[in-house]
């Protein structure tokens, strides 16, 4: 692979993003009857900093869906599932056929952690997002990269329980590879760079920090408060 990142930071990528589900709304719209509610919803932390500027262009309101790796017990950087603060779980099966899958009891202690880590997030988050009406509505779930699509997935699972019309999966990049896969979780995938070889999201930034809660609320604050303006 080159060492060409594809975006210059979140924003950016959030921008580029906007432009291409402004795009396929927009045809849409003017091919059938007009989408009647759409919520943008960002997995966070990092996903907040690339909803924002799609939120904005779409002019819809910006919410969160929370979701967590599961780490292998005695591998943290290892994930085997996601879990969402709201406790919908999904499982990688692949990871816990092989040899060294973490037995009933850790996969129960791990699941736990993850579920705590979601919950606390949520409860920092939630004072600044909206109450939303989801039935009906296109839910635009968005994430700074898949690697994996275990969260993604999962959050995607979440959302449909809440009877929209339609659940898309958009992100700046996610490999090829995983696309197939993907369909199975949204109505819809948008992924601006869907490389081949494929090594990690941060690869495909030239600026990549960790998104603080601060950042992250402010995110939110920000643009929930220009909406009632």
């Amino acid at each position: 692979m080159t060492n060409t990142a594809r975006f210059a930071n979140r924003t950016q990528a959030g921008e580029q993003l906007a432009q291409a589900i402004h795009h396929i709304l927009a045809q849409e719209t003017a091919d059938s009857a007009p989408k009647t509610n759409t919520i943008v919803y960002a997995l966070p932390r990092g996903g907040l900093p690339v909803a924002a500027p799609v939120a904005r262009l779409l002019n819809c309101p910006l919410t969160t869906e929370v979701a967590k790796k599961i780490s292998h017990p005695e591998n943290p950087e290892l994930a085997i599932g996601a879990v969402t603060a709201s406790g919908n779980v999904l499982w990688d099966q692949n990871k816990l056929s092989f040899r060294y899958a973490p037995n009933v009891r850790w996969r129960e202690t791990a699941l736990n952690g993850a579920i705590s880590q979601a919950k606390s997030l949520q409860a920092q988050l939630s004072s600044v997002c909206p109450q939303v009406a989801t039935e009906g509505a296109t839910l635009i779930l968005v994430d700074d990269g898949i690697a994996t699509g275990m969260t993604m997935a999962v959050a995607a699972t979440s959302l449909k329980a809440l009877s929209p019309a339609e659940v898309w999966i958009c992100t700046p990049v996610a490999p090829l590879k995983l696309l197939p896969w993907l369909r199975q979780w949204g109505d819809r995938i948008v992924a601006l760079s869907t490389p081949e070889q494929f090594c990690s999201v941060s690869y495909f930034y030239s600026i990549f920090p960790q998104v603080e809660t601060k950042e992250a609320l402010d995110c939110l604050r920000q643009h929930n408060e220009e909406m009632m303006i």
